[in-house]
Order: structure tokens, then C-alpha cells, then sequence
């Protein structure tokens, strides 16, 4: 995990209030939804706002969040393709 995941871990952990878990226990590849990280639905809405609060951009549509929120590696990537500073 390089250092813009573990902030971006960071923000997630503290943004979903994810109890017990650490940026250092997230696999940057491993999916977030299901068997991965296990966020749900409910977890995805929580994650846009996160998104939009944290680095300004908002996730235009639901295709754009299901490849974003893939995994981490995939929402940092995301968010430095839109120019913005993980």
C-alpha cells in the first residue's frame, strides 16, 4: 500500500465509521463491496459523500461509482484521474 491509499484508507475508515478495521488491514486490490471490505448499499451512498466531501468530486453516474469504488487501488486511481491529490 503506497501512501496515497493508506490516506485514502484513512478517509474511509473514519468517513464509514469502519470499527475495528485499520488502513494496513485493507488489501488496496481486494474488492470493497462483498467479499472484500464488505460495505453494502447503504455503505456506497456513504462513500459518494465521503468522495464528494473530502476531494470534491461527485460520482456522475452509477457506472462511474461501480468502477471507482472497485477497490482501493481503483477509487485512488479515480480520484488522481480527475486531477485531484489523494
Amino acid at each position: 500500500m503506497n501512501d496515497a491509499q493508506r490516506r485514502l484508507a484513512e478517509h474511509l475508515i473514519t468517513g464509514l465509521n469502519l470499527e475495528g478495521v485499520t488502513p494496513e488491514s485493507i488489501d488496496p486490490e481486494a474488492p470493497l463491496f462483498g467479499s472484500g471490505l464488505g460495505l453494502d448499499s447503504i455503505d456506497a451512498l456513504e462513500l459518494a459523500v465521503v468522495v464528494e466531501r473530502t476531494y470534491g468530486l461527485r460520482i456522475a453516474d452509477q457506472a462511474q461509482g461501480k468502477e471507482a469504488f472497485a477497490s482501493l487501488a481503483a477509487l485512488e486511481r479515480f480520484i488522481s484521474s480527475q486531477g485531484k491529490a489523494v
